[in-house]
């Protein structure tokens, strides 16, 4: 879009980042500039655009336009200043994390309950080069508070749902207790994804994203994307040039194509989740489901508020009785619908251990404080019918 106009984020789906002018012609859809460099009439000119003077392209890990318009189109979804597309997930959390420690003092206040990968980027990257980090329940306000006041940090990094039990922390309240800290707030919106909520327009300074998952959502792109404000855009895109964390453009093109479809997607997984909640929560052989949506919630007021109506989320964990490793296997190799796979968000529903998989790298002590049991399988709802999904979980639960 070459102007805002007041639109939803439907529409913005479908058209931003698309139809910019390409010599005397206008794509409709944004097409994949497979170039390393780019040229120009003039060494005067090339000048200018490698010193920033002049917009342009001049080198793929600076920017591409395919790429570039991936991420005008993740700024205007989260309603940031301006976004950094990057290779996976978690090299855009890594970059979102530096980028806030740059000018700060380098320690982490992180959530306590979150993906495994993030805590060995961490426990096992970060901290060996000085940055310290301790793990609060940020659903906690009060203890989040006295653990800032304590630790003085430069970041506060959470999940606006967290990975795999779903809790959902007040962001606009912990964003206030970050500022009045000046420390950065970095929230990975994965599990959310901008039709849930839009953290920036919270008070948070970064949004993180798997491409991954829900924006891309048919399983064959890798990728993450950083949107932040405006005070720290400029930082983290001097970073991505001298590191190069760069998303391709093919991989670009594929998710700018999956976006436009993600919001009518997210609204159908949402739905279907919420069936599938509701009947796990009768079924004889599962002592306890973790969804958004139940009234047993312990973040329910939080959620009411945050979220719109009927949308949350399309993520269900749940735990199976007296179930161990050999019982959970059992269960997932009679699944015959459901995809037994790691990751979440595509259009197919999914299902992992993870024990096994998401928290493998997190010792069994650090899991246990998590609340991570034995028994505990996640599953990401897809776009199926829901009639069958109930029934291809309902024949493996009488296995």
């Amino acid at each position: 879009m070459e102007k805002e106009i007041a639109v939803k984020i439907h529409t913005k789906a479908v058209h931003a980042g698309d139809r910019k002018k390409a010599g005397a012609h206008i794509p409709v859809t944004t097409p994949i500039y497979a170039a390393t460099s780019f040229f120009y009439e003039s060494m005067e000119q090339l000048d200018r655009v490698f010193g920033q003077q002049e917009k342009g392209y001049s080198y793929a890990r600076y920017e591409n336009p395919t790429t570039a318009a991936l991420e005008e189109l993740m700024t205007v979804l989260e309603g940031g200043h301006g976004s950094l597309a990057c290779a996976s997930g978690m090299a855009a959390l890594q970059m979102a994390v530096v980028t806030a420690l740059a000018d700060r003092r380098k320690s982490v206040i992180a959530a306590n309950a979150m993906y495994g990968a993030t805590v060995s980027l961490l426990l096992n990257v970060l901290e060996p080069t000085g940055v310290e980090t301790r793990f609060v329940d940020v659903c906690d306000l009060d203890a989040l508070r006295a653990a800032v006041a304590e630790a003085k940090p430069g970041c506060i990094l959470i999940e606006s749902i967290s990975n795999p039990l779903l809790r959902v922390g007040a962001l606009d309240k912990i964003a206030e207790i970050a500022r009045a800290a000046g420390a950065a707030l970095v929230v990975d919106n994965t599990f959310a994804s901008p039709l849930l909520v839009r953290p920036l327009e919270l008070g948070a300074h970064f949004s993180v994203h798997s491409l991954t998952k829900y924006l891309s959502g048919h399983g064959d792109v890798l990728g993450g994307v950083v949107v932040t404000d405006a005070a720290h855009f400029d930082s983290l895109r001097n970073l991505s040039r001298a590191i190069g964390p760069v998303l391709g453009p093919f991989e670009s093109y594929l998710t700018m194509r999956g976006i436009k479809t993600f919001p009518l997607r997210m609204e159908r997984q949402c739905a279907n989740a919420c069936r599938v909640a509701s009947w796990l929560a009768t079924h004889p052989r599962v002592e306890r489901v973790y969804f958004p949506a139940t009234a047993d919630h312990p973040d329910a007021a939080t959620i009411r508020r945050l979220f719109p109506p009927n949308l949350y989320g399309a993520m269900v964990s749940f735990e199976l009785k007296d179930a161990g490793r050999e019982e959970i296997f059992r269960f997932m190799d009679a699944l015959e619908v459901v995809v037994r796979a790691t990751s979440l968000g595509d259009v197919h529903t999914m299902m992992l251990y993870p024990v096994m998989s998401s928290h493998r790298e997190v010792s069994p002590k650090h899991r246990e404080r998590m609340g991570i049991r034995d028994n505990l399988v996640r599953l990401s709802v897809g776009i199926e019918a829901p009639e069958d999904i109930i029934e291809d979980l309902d024949q493996a639960l009488a296995r």
